[in-house]
């Protein structure tokens, strides 16, 4: 059921909040043992939240997510609420405030349901690097489920919360939606507050949302957007009405179908991708075959600005103010050495190790600053297609979700992964992912919508368009 039809069932009182979080929670109960989506369920609280959710729509106050289950990523703050980055080093870490989005969904008196799973510190592309055991796809538990943002687009996916909040680095939404089946949108770089979310790559980074349609991701988009004082990199530009354009005519708009996106992909991924091409071709939209050079470097800019951020933005974890501290160690270096070494992952060790090198005075420029460089050139090239183009379709991934196991060991293999979704992060860009077709196992196959920045209305009337007319299928478990 999608967030409007939610919202008018709760306020012509045909279900009542405290009702429905109590049915989410029992689907919990039920179904997370096998998905593991969930790192911290909030039973107490959520049915404390759901009372006075529906406290305010008993007084006629209710707003847009008034009562509405929704689960948070655990790399977001959440005040008196374990957060663990599904990491050793954060295991025990419960914030005194609120993340700023999850502020502003408590001020429309929402329910959290919990937090759920992730890779460690949100690096990694299957969410298999958790502490906790990394979560399984619903469509087949065998299978990986993407990430970072792997838990969030699980519990949308197998009917355990009707949205959720993730946080996009370099694909870390649209990846893990395109694996799950359900759709997830980025936001522009600074529609969205990161105050209060846990940073891996400042500069990248960006909350988004998981949700069961296009509509609903902007539902959710129009509450946590908006100028943060605590966020100097929040845009002051008039944001929100991101569903003003559902529902409206889009057959005069030009599509862009860069080709580079479609080389090295899987061929039952780029025929499902360009059959919906054919359909915005049908509706009368102008599709532009177009061209993004530089991707073929996109991967490698993409790590090493990345892992140069992570490096400097956990270095705060010594063991010494909070987190995980080693109860080994003769000295002050000691301690903190230990602290590390124990409390952080193979994969988070693996990135502050390349971040630190990329950052080393006698590879600086030879690595960083190329990369940087790069990150401009991306940019440009894509201000050049949105010069004819107002939307870019693209493959969501090059592959459908993948057994677990099956190449989490392989860097290469991983990284190459998210070649279709980093550069929206390195251009500061919206995209958003929906499924377009199912492979020859049944696994959903994603596709992606970017725009040009601050225009979401406008990709999520085009997701929107292809969903109603798109039949997609349930997960059974």
């Amino acid at each position: 059921m999608n967030l409007i039809d939610l919202r008018s069932k709760l306020d012509n009182k045909e279900i009542g909040a405290v009702e429905l979080t109590q049915d989410y929670l029992k689907k919990i109960k039920e179904r997370d043992a096998v998905i593991n989506s969930y790192i911290t369920v909030c039973e107490e609280e959520a049915i404390k939240m759901a009372e006075k959710a529906q406290a305010a729509i008993d007084a006629g106050e209710a707003k847009p997510l008034t009562g509405i289950p929704v689960s948070v990523k655990d790399n977001i703050c959440t005040e008196g609420i374990r957060t663990t980055c599904a990491s050793r080093m954060l295991e025990d870490f419960v914030p005194i405030y609120d993340a700023t989005a999850v502020a502003r969904l408590k001020a429309e008196n929402f329910v959290m349901l919990g937090k759920t799973n992730m890779d460690e510190f949100a690096m990694g592309g299957s969410s298999q690097t958790s502490y906790f055991g990394g979560p399984k796809n619903p469509y087949n538990v065998s299978c990986v489920t993407g990430g970072s943002s792997g838990g969030a687009a699980a519990s949308v996916a197998a009917g355990l919360c009707a949205a959720a909040l993730g946080s996009d680095t370099g694909g870390s939404v649209r990846q893990p939606s395109a694996f799950c089946g359900v759709t997830g949108l980025k936001p522009t770089y600074g529609t969205v507050s990161r105050w209060g979310l846990i940073a891996f790559a400042s500069s990248l980074d960006q909350i988004g949302v998981v949700a069961n349609s296009a509509a609903d991701t902007g539902y959710v988009l129009n509450s946590i957007c908006g100028y943060d004082e605590n966020d100097a990199t929040t845009s002051k530009k008039p944001q929100g009405g991101y569903t003003s354009m559902t529902g409206g005519d889009i057959s005069k708009l030009r599509i862009g179908v860069p080709k580079e996106f479609f080389e090295g992909t899987d061929e039952e991924v780029k025929n499902a991708v360009m059959k919906a091409a054919e359909f915005y071709r049908a509706l009368g939209c102008e599709i532009i075959e177009c061209s993004l050079p530089s991707l073929k470097y996109a991967v490698a800019a993409y790590y090493l600005i990345s892992s140069a951020e992570a490096a400097s933005n956990l270095s705060r974890f010594d063991g010494i103010k909070y987190g995980y501290r080693s109860g080994l160690g003769e000295d002050y270096n000691e301690l903190i050495k230990n602290s590390r070494r124990e409390g952080f992952g193979k994969e988070v060790k693996h990135r502050i190790m390349l971040g630190n090198y990329a950052l080393c005075s006698g590879y600086y420029d030879a690595y960083y600053n190329n990369a940087r460089r790069i990150r401009t050139q991306i940019r440009n090239e894509y201000a050049s297609i949105f010069e004819k183009c107002d939307v870019i379709l693209t493959p969501t991934a090059p592959t459908t979700a993948y057994e677990i196991g099956c190449q989490e060991n392989d860097p290469v293999k991983m990284y190459t992964a998210d070649i279709c979704t980093v550069t929206v992060n390195i251009a500061g860009l919206p995209a958003i992912s929906t499924t377009c077709g199912y492979d020859s196992k049944g696994m959903p196959i994603g596709m992606s919508l970017t725009g040009k920045a601050f225009d979401e209305k406008t990709i999520i009337a085009v997701c929107d368009r292809f969903e109603r007319d798109f039949d997609r299928r349930e997960c059974v478990l």
